[in-house]
């Protein structure tokens, strides 16, 4: 099968949102053809976490308490399974797909505003940076699981 853009599917929103969703739907054809090894479930919390965090930043809000206490425990987990972070990882796509078709050609260039310093970004640069963030860190997935496997 093709990868997701040259799949020929139209998606209800401009073709840059597109791109962005193709890019997602590949990472998350990634993960799902691979096994991650027990040293990638960092990866596996800050896929979750970041395209969460990185989603609400794209609706113009700040972090809740609860995003910023998830944030404090990814580097070392809360005794997650593997499975509960691969769902956990869905979820995060699915959320963020839905969030992305959202955004109209017309707010691309509005501000958009990073952490607690408000750096600021564009609505379009934000979309582009979840879609490269997270095909690092599936990136950085497979080249674990490939490692595992030598090993």
């Amino acid at each position: 099968m093709p990868e997701p853009w040259l799949r020929e599917t139209e998606l209800p929103c401009h073709a840059a949102v597109a791109a962005v969703i193709f890019a997602l739907d590949q990472a998350e054809e990634d993960l799902a053809r691979i096994a991650p090894p027990p040293s990638a479930d960092f990866h596996l919390r800050h896929i979750a976490g970041s395209l969460d965090r990185l989603t609400t930043y794209l609706e113009n809000c700040q972090l809740s308490e609860a995003q910023l206490a998830v944030l404090h425990t990814e580097e070392k987990g809360s005794g997650e399974s593997r499975e509960q972070l691969l769902a956990a990882c869905r979820q995060a796509f699915e959320h963020t797909r839905k969030v992305l078709l959202k955004v109209p050609a017309g707010q691309f260039e509005e501000s958009r505003f990073i952490g607690r310093q408000r750096i600021r970004t564009t609505a379009i640069g934000l979309m582009i940076h979840i879609a490269e963030h997270t095909q690092r860190h599936i990136g950085q997935i497979i080249a674990y699981s490939r490692a595992a496997s030598v090993a």
